[in-house]
């Protein structure tokens, strides 16, 4: 039985086009990642910064009654 289903199985040792494929999408893969996270280490530091100006922006409008 699982001799059937390795021999299912694709093998990128088989074929090398499919292997140069695989990985090239695993190095693209990880270039997303890699994107994804400095994309979403950007928007925190952003988001903090806009965080403070409004607090410190309204802090400025209050005025005692």
């Amino acid at each position: 039985m699982a001799k059937a289903l390795i021999g299912h199985l694709n093998s990128d040792l088989r074929d090398p086009r499919l292997a140069l494929e695989n990985a090239r999408l695993r190095n693209r893969v990880a270039e997303l990642e890699s994107l994804v996270l400095r994309l979403s280490e950007e928007n925190d530091k952003l988001m903090s910064a806009r965080a403070a100006e409004i607090l410190t922006s309204d802090a400025a409008e209050m005025q005692p009654a």
